[in-house]
């Protein structure tokens, strides 16, 4: 994935070298991005999007799952328009966009998408576009040149339409409610699709930064439904160009360079002035601060040389007059220790006039008078002085030019590494250094790497602050010196949190919501309760040994199994299918006793009027006894029987 990203940047470079190199013609428009076909594999995506303007052509790595992600032709999904950001940048349709899912489809695995530019953005006209989010979120984070991070506030939000309803003209066939629209909570800096996390069709918001970005990431989240969401990049542009003359000849000035530099300071652009000595850019986007820079041809000089231009509103036109150099000319050039031009280095002659190096060190001043003179220079930062030339002497009456007045410079040393998470380099990570020259911070670029330039000799602490997603394996900071020599290698590892999920079900399948299920391992344990459908899920997890158990709830006797261990590795697995079955009691029925006959009591009193000479009523019942005394009856007439036989 490094060498692609690389190979993809080299071509961005290139991009950015000729983008702006165009005919006269070019004037104000409208541009929609091209986005490349995805590259790698699912949760390892790279690609590059690209516009008329250079300031917009960035990288980008994505962990989006696979299944219908990928560039879309736009011919059947589009921004009309007549939809709020149609209105300013015209309708997208048949013009590309970027499909991308979550890491996975759960709640707990989102995906993140980083672009990094190849210049920091204008501060003004352009949008990015986020559409399809109903029943997802996605929270969105940028940083900036120096790693500043942006505010909400910066960040532009311009509102959220659903572009498929019906009252928008031209738009796609799909169906749309225009209250179908996400919220922006700029707290979080995140937009949520509609409250009930229906999966439904339209919901888009746009955004126009105000701050220069660096790199912009992308955190998509599943709430519910198919999680899908769509990306556009769109620009207004502006063009420049103007006309050099020869104040000498009194004609157009052909071949003379021309730059166009970027707000930032980087050149956007090169050309030379045609034989009538016009020259022109196109794609610059409509912002401030632009800078249009001429470098005269040999024997020639200006009086101006540089121009600011506005392209906020409309087009941009910067004349230049060039001229013959006067004699007696004083030259020389400003270098590092490497021989490397040093532009932008202001030479002052006597204390009182001042040149600015070109592109290529050079400096001159025309026209000095007769007398002893010396030259000084204003350090740039970064650098220290070497040597610098000695006082030279304009002799009367001689016009031969001056030349040599050369400096050297000594650039300070750079501090430099790579940020990787599992040998991969991760891009818009902030890293910040504290040194003798206070505390600087800059963001890794696609593939990983950062630099310090020109940092003061000292002793630093540089650290890396895990993104989003990320925690950091090993050192967050380490102590380094810059003596005289750069510093490389300064490398940091970050690890990817990973996730685990599962159901809790009884063994006959049913779900059983509410149980409670422990995760153990680092930064634990982690208490979950299962949901309505008997699934647990739970991400953000650092690399480790964890173990999860469930809880056995009454009227269960235990789980098969009841506890289960995983691994997250550095490659932040989503590990799912950790399932556990609960038994439930057995329950043995209880027999039902024999019921107890009580006797029915018979009257304890002889019948009112009776004469007899009956026995008192005892309250048991009278047969028995009557029984019992016929047998005792019976006995003694035996007996006598007996004896009166033995007597005969």
């Amino acid at each position: 994935m490094r060498r692609t990203v690389a190979l993809a940047a080299a071509a961005l470079a290139a991009l950015s070298a000729l983008a702006l190199v165009a005919p006269a013609s070019a004037a104000t428009g409208t541009s929609w991005a091209d986005w490349s076909d995805l590259q790698g594999s699912p949760g390892a995506y790279t690609g590059s999007v690209t516009l008329a303007a250079p300031q917009l052509t960035a990288t980008y790595t994505s962990d989006s799952r696979g299944g219908s992600v990928g560039v879309v032709s736009g011919s059947s999904s589009w921004l009309a328009a007549s939809t709020p950001v149609g209105a300013k940048y015209g309708s997208s349709r048949d013009q590309q966009y970027l499909n991308l899912r979550p890491r996975a489809d759960n709640a707990t695995s989102p995906s993140e998408t980083t672009y990094t530019f190849a210049h920091p953005t204008p501060t003004a006209g352009w949008t990015f576009v986020l559409g399809d989010i109903d029943a997802d979120k996605v929270a969105i984070s940028a940083v900036g040149p120096g790693g500043h991070v942006l505010t909400a506030a910066e960040l532009g939000f311009r509102g959220g339409f659903n572009y498929c309803a019906p009252q928008f003209a031209g738009k796609p066939s799909c169906t749309g409610d225009a209250s179908d629209v996400p919220s922006w909570d700029a707290s979080t800096l995140t937009l949520t699709g509609n409250p009930a996390a229906a999966d439904t069709s339209g919901a888009a918001a746009w955004f126009e930064p105000n701050a220069p970005i660096s790199s912009l990431t992308f955190t998509f989240t599943r709430r519910a439904g198919f999680p899908v969401y769509q990306t556009w990049f769109a620009a207004i542009t502006r063009a420049v160009s103007g006309t050099v003359q020869d104040q000498t000849a009194g004609t157009p000035a052909a071949g003379v360079g021309v730059r166009l530099i970027g707000p930032d300071g980087t050149v956007i652009g090169t050309t030379a002035t045609a034989a009538d000595g016009t020259y022109s850019f196109g794609g610059a986007v409509a912002s401030h601060g632009y800078t249009v820079e001429i470098t005269p041809p040999a024997g020639k000089t200006s009086d101006l040389r540089s121009r600011q231009i506005d392209l906020s509103d409309t087009d941009g036109t910067a004349d230049f007059a060039v001229r013959d150099i006067i004699p007696v000319p004083v030259s020389g050039t400003v270098k590092d220790q490497h021989g490397t031009p040093i532009p932008g280095a202001v030479i002052t002659l006597d204390s009182g006039r001042t040149a600015v190096t070109a592109a290529d060190g050079s400096y001159l001043f025309d026209d000095v008078p007769v007398g002893t003179h010396a030259v000084t220079i204003t350090t740039p930062d970064g650098y220290t002085v070497v040597s610098s030339p000695t006082p030279f002497t304009v002799p009367g009456n001689d016009e031969t030019p001056i030349t040599g007045k050369d400096f050297v410079l000594q650039v300070q040393p750079t501090l430099s590494g790579t940020v990787t998470a599992a040998g991969t380099g991760v891009g818009g990570v902030v890293v910040t250094a504290e040194g003798p020259g206070g505390t600087e911070q800059t963001v890794t670029a696609a593939d990983g790497t950062y630099s310090f330039p020109r940092l003061p000799g000292g002793e630093y602490t540089v650290r890396v602050e895990a993104p989003q997603g990320y925690v950091v394996a090993g050192d967050a900071s380490r102590s380094e010196t810059i003596a005289v020599d750069d510093v490389t290698n300064v490398d940091f590892a970050l690890a990817r949190l990973g996730s685990v999920a599962g159901t809790v079900t009884d063994d006959g399948g049913a779900p059983h919501p509410g149980a409670t299920v422990t995760v153990t391992g680092p930064g634990g344990p982690f208490v979950l309760t299962t949901a309505a459908d008997g699934s647990y899920a739970l991400g953000e997890l650092a690399p480790g040994a964890y173990t999860i158990a469930v809880t056995v709830p009454d009227g269960f006797t235990g789980a098969t199994p009841a506890t289960r261990g995983v691994t997250i590795t550095e490659q932040g697995e989503l590990i799912e299918g950790q399932d556990f079955v609960l038994t439930p009691v057995a329950v043995t029925p209880t027999p039902t006793p024999t019921p107890t006959i009580t006797p029915t009591s018979a009257p304890t009193t002889a019948p009112s009027g009776s004469g007899s000479g009956a026995l008192p009523a005892t309250g048991a019942d009278p047969l028995p006894v009557i029984g019992a005394g016929a047998v005792l009856l019976l006995a003694g007439a035996l007996a006598l029987a007996f004896v009166r036989r033995r007597r005969a």
